[in-house]
């Protein structure tokens, strides 16, 4: 019998319910107002300063839900379970019509995002395959294709509800498009392992 083989996969965790409901709408109420620093591509998105999980008591606890999400998720990248950090964490507020422009996250080794509003169906969150690199020079691509997991450009994130959680590799590019619903706030972080192993040599991380 045939068989297709996935090599090589990302992974991408989506880890439900992993914040509670008043833990929520303590960080909504808390932070809302402090998400001043506005976004350079879009008028309607706007952040907060980068925070420590000590910077406040309510990063402290989702810190503490968050954390073991981390090493189960490492193993998949690294094949081994290791001690993780949360390195910084802030709030996005996405009010209707703005937009998160394609990125991804540096200096970082597993990101996430925690949902603390419910998301319009049309705004959920987009991976995208790297640019460059493993696609073919001439690309088949047109109406009557059938999109799949080794043909596709996007990968839309599934539906969340408020305090789901999602993790993926800080490389994997990603952006939220046009905000057609109501005022959608996230809360992203990026994670450190406290150490990385190879054959001898040892980098070892701290913050």
């Amino acid at each position: 019998m045939d068989e297709v083989i996935a090599l090589f996969p990302i992974p991408f965790m989506r880890a439900p319910a992993t914040l509670g409901r008043q833990l929520v709408a303590g960080l909504v109420e808390r932070f809302t107002a402090l998400a001043t620093q506005g976004n350079k591509s879009s008028l309607n998105l706007s952040h907060t300063e980068m925070l420590k999980p000590g910077d406040s008591p309510l990063f402290v606890e989702a810190a503490a839900l968050i954390t073991p999400k981390l090493a189960d998720f490492g193993v998949q990248l690294f094949g081994e379970r290791i001690g993780w950090s949360l390195k910084e964490m802030w709030v996005n507020v996405l009010d209707t019509g703005g937009h998160q422009a394609m990125h991804n996250h540096a200096n970082s080794f597993i990101s996430g995002v925690v949902y603390l509003t419910p998301t319009h169906p049309g705004s959920q969150t987009v991976f995208m395959r790297s640019p460059g690199g493993t696609d073919f020079l001439f690309k088949n691509d047109h109406a009557g294709i059938t999109p799949g997991p080794y043909n596709a450009d996007k990968w839309i994130s599934p539906a969340p509800q408020p305090g789901d959680l999602v993790l993926f590799p800080s490389y994997l590019m990603h952006a939220v498009p046009p905000n057609q619903g109501e005022r959608r706030i996230t809360l992203s972080f990026n994670a450190i392992p406290s150490r990385l192993d190879s054959w001898g040599y040892s980098i070892r991380f701290s913050g």
